[in-house]
């Protein structure tokens, strides 16, 4: 946009006539709706704040909502520590009552934009460029928008693609939606099939955490596409790796541990569907579903269930599917732990045990393939059926999930490894090693004996049981979690 084209447009920045208040508390009432202000860091935000930084070569970029008196910010990247500033007109105030894009080449020469705090303030802002966040029914929840302390323009191009960022931004929106949606849905269906004790004992519950559990959700659902760290489950080492096959795509691998209560732990592993903007967005939506379907039920195939139905009904999903193992950890009084397996779709999981030779750090590794009989994939049917299974993980066992880039990985011209080169590599593995051992000898087979890497993504996680704990109590176990990608986006 030229400076001309957006002084054509200066007038209808000066503030919404008394005519538009209707409208202004209809947008209040959409930004409530959605649940966002005064939620923690998230990081899937920053990563599009700081892209758009990166695109166009600007120190500040922001994804902000704006409240009745205040505009809130849900990332800042360059304003670190800052978390909201007051409405003044000239900035985010302004590019939310209008319809497009609003450009600011040089806010010294704007009659509004010049009085606001952040041009005569220490930040000295002197370019200003935003795009609006818009629902599906039409209100503008707050900006994306890029800031320089220097005079600029941009192009219509720049513009339009500033525009698009901001869409991405409302995709996120749009999926913490839809997927506590449908986990509030599930949760009363299953209320009104329960037994009349179970229902009085659930509004019971429901009316003492409440609180707790609108919480719960929102946290959850502000989780990355993938975590930042994996936690410490007492007993066991934790282990995981990711590596992105491409620097400019997206890739659609999850996976995740979290509590459910005492001495039971969740986890899960998949891949969505695709690459790109479109798989990130469903992979969002399957992580965020899927940590809240298992806080609700300790049953793997019903978290599966949950899933399913949240994919078939979000419209933004497409005809996108994915494939996913989600199972539970249960500690025992031995060490040990029970494992309850489902899948939809995914390659086996393999155990991994000490052969009885008699211990030691030669002892021969023996490689059993889970794979519970079924589990169509998630996404793809309104009747699907998923498959669970149960095993045990002793002291000394490892538990490896992965994704399909792994066997899918060339280790020559016409050669890829297959499940049966990933059996061979894990059965030709000392059994001493735990699951950061594990996760370390398969990047590096990754990293050496694979022709130009992994064409896909891949992702591992690890879980083990430390050997010659049986019959001691319980303790922290060692977590390490590793990751990698291409490049950095």
């Amino acid at each position: 946009m030229t400076e001309g084209a957006w002084e054509s447009e200066a007038p209808s920045r000066l503030g919404p006539p008394p005519a538009a208040a209707d409208a202004e508390a209809a947008r209040i009432e959409a930004v409530r709706r959605y649940d966002i202000l005064d939620t923690p860091p998230d990081g899937a935000f920053d990563r599009i704040a700081a892209l758009a930084a990166r695109l166009f070569d600007v120190p500040l970029a922001t994804v902000t909502i704006v409240d009745v008196d205040r505009i809130w910010f849900k990332a800042a990247h360059g304003l670190e520590g800052v978390r909201e500033v007051g409405r003044d007109l000239g900035l985010c105030s302004s590019a939310v009552l209008q319809d497009g894009a609003l450009v600011i080449p040089d806010t010294l020469l704007d009659d509004v934009a010049r009085g606001n705090p952040l041009v005569t303030g220490s930040l000295g802002i002197r370019f200003y460029a935003a795009a609006p966040l818009v629902t599906r029914d039409g209100h503008r929840l707050g900006t994306l928008n890029i800031l320089d302390t220097a005079p600029r323009s941009i192009s219509p191009r720049d513009t339009a693609l500033l525009t698009e960022l901001a869409d991405i931004v409302m995709d996120e929106l749009e999926l913490r939606l839809s997927a506590l949606q449908a986990v509030r849905d599930e949760r009363e269906r299953a209320a009104a099939q329960a037994k009349l004790a179970e229902v009085e004992r659930a509004a019971r519950i429901r009316a003492e955490k409440d609180a707790s559990s609108i919480a719960a959700f929102a946290s959850a659902l502000q989780r990355t596409l993938l975590p930042p760290a994996l936690p410490t489950v007492p007993g066991l080492e934790l282990a995981c790796h990711y590596h992105t096959a491409s620097a400019h795509e997206v890739g659609g691998d999850f996976y995740d541990v979290f509590a459910l209560r005492d001495g039971e732990w969740a986890f899960f592993l998949g891949d969505v569907c695709g690459k790109g903007p479109e798989a990130a967005a469903l992979t969002s939506l399957v992580r965020h579903t899927l940590r809240a379907a298992a806080q609700h039920t300790a049953d793997p195939v019903a978290v599966l269930d949950v899933l399913n139905k949240a994919i078939l009904e979000d419209v933004t999903a497409g005809s996108r599917f994915c494939t996913a193992v989600v199972g539970t950890l249960t500690a025992r009084g031995d060490g040990g732990f029970d494992v309850r397996l489902a899948t939809g779709g995914h390659p086996p999981a393999y155990r991994l045990r000490p052969a009885d030779t008699g211990g030691g750090t030669g002892t021969p590794t023996v490689v059993e393939a889970v794979r519970p009989a079924g589990g169509m994939l998630v996404g793809a049917f309104p009747q699907a059926r998923f498959a669970a299974t149960t095993l045990r993980l002793d002291p000394g066992d490892t538990l490896l999930l992965y994704t399909d880039g792994l066997p899918e990985v060339r280790t020559g011209t016409d050669r890829w490894l297959g499940w049966e080169g990933l059996e061979a590599f894990l059965a030709g593995r000392p059994t001493a090693g735990g699951a950061a051992d594990l996760v370390d000898d398969t990047v590096e087979l990754l990293r050496t004996q694979t022709l130009e890497g992994a064409e896909d993504d891949v992702a591992l996680l690890a879980m083990s049981v430390p050997a010659g704990r049986a019959g001691s109590p319980l303790r922290a176990g060692a977590t390490t979690s590793t990751r990698s990608a291409a490049a950095d986006l």
